[in-house]
């Protein structure tokens, strides 16, 4: 069985055992780290994700935090008054041994390295909670401080009272939002 994990911003075709350099992790020598971001698993049934394969992981342990090859970037301008100019760096890696690929039954609570690579994503909804940003102006940041004031549905909002506006201090509630919950409320 394989996977393709995705990692870095780079995809790597993974078998249990394989050794991979991959970009800097945060995490040390000995500690066993999840990656969630699994794009496809391969084998006798294989299953392509779209975008991502749920509830599939891959285990891994990391060996050791090396440097790559040194790189070196030379620029050169042609003709006359031309400059010449060399950099060179060392890419950081994490040296990683796969251990275990999890088709199913992945924990969702991911490690500290997985969750420091990973992108930051928006904020998380409760459950039974709406999607505050289909309000005409209200973004993603809006939306966050409307749940953190307590209004994660529609249904709240709609039932906002002028004197309720003016006591939430977390953010600006503007009448239209009331206005437009009450529609989002009816379905």
């Amino acid at each position: 069985m394989f996977a393709v994990l995705k990692t870095g911003g780079k995809q790597y075709k993974v078998q249990a055992g394989d050794i991979l350099r991959i970009e800097k992790l945060a995490a040390d020598a000995g500690e066993t780290i999840q990656f969630d971001e699994i794009l496809m698993l391969g084998g006798d049934a294989p299953v392509v994700g779209a975008p991502l394969v749920d509830g599939a992981a891959v285990k891994a342990e990391v060996i050791d935090q090396i440097k790559g090859e040194k790189l070196i970037h030379f620029v050169k301008r042609r003709r006359k008054h031309s400059s010449k100019r060399t950099k060179g760096h060392r890419q950081k890696l994490t040296l990683i041994k796969i251990t275990e690929i999890l088709a199913s039954g992945a924990t969702k609570a991911a490690p500290k390295a997985a969750a420091k690579a990973a992108p930051k994503a928006a904020p998380a909804a409760a459950a039974g909670a709406d999607d505050l940003t289909q309000l005409t102006g209200v973004g993603p940041a809006a939306a966050k401080k409307l749940n953190d004031a307590g209004l994660t549905s529609f249904a709240q909002i709609a039932a906002l009272s002028d004197d309720d506006i003016a006591g939430i201090d977390a953010v600006k509630v503007k009448p239209e939002w009331v206005a437009q919950a009450k529609d989002l409320a009816k379905g």
